[in-house]
């Protein structure tokens, strides 16, 4: 009678640790995240220019600017507005190695040649809030 109650409490202590597994990591980039992108992409392309003249200007100068940066913004505009295009008819299939991830490089590795998942944001902004939260003693 031990075995017994041994063994399927084994049973459900192993059948409980199978919940993990659930949850797998790519989760998050699903279908709606990925008409979310692709709505992004359409919207607010034109983000691109402004941003990449003012990473020309950090890195090469002002002279290459309004030549190099504004070419460069303008061939990222379209860059987004034909892969936002793409993934709005196709947000409900996994196509890019059978996920719904972006089929165009990260930002991580090459500091200025790949894309962030979505367009940039212009202007100042912050990830901290201005008010103190209170603290339970």
């Amino acid at each position: 009678m031990k075995r017994i109650l041994l063994s399927l409490a084994a049973v459900l202590i192993a059948g409980s640790a199978l919940a993990d597994i659930q949850d797998p990591p790519m989760n998050e980039y699903g279908p709606t995240r990925k008409l979310g992108r692709a709505i992004s992409n359409l919207m607010y392309a034109g983000s691109e220019v402004p941003t990449t003249m003012d990473r020309i200007n950090d890195l090469e100068g002002n002279s290459a600017t309004f030549g190099y940066g504004l070419a460069k913004g303008i061939s990222r505009v379209c860059f987004r507005l034909r892969w936002g295009a793409i993934e709005f008819f196709t947000f409900p299939f996994p196509t890019y190695k059978h996920s719904f991830r972006p089929p165009y490089k990260s930002n991580i590795p090459w500091v200025n040649g790949g894309f962030e998942e979505f367009p940039p944001e212009l202007g100042f902004q912050t990830r901290k809030s201005y008010c103190t939260v209170s603290q339970n003693y």
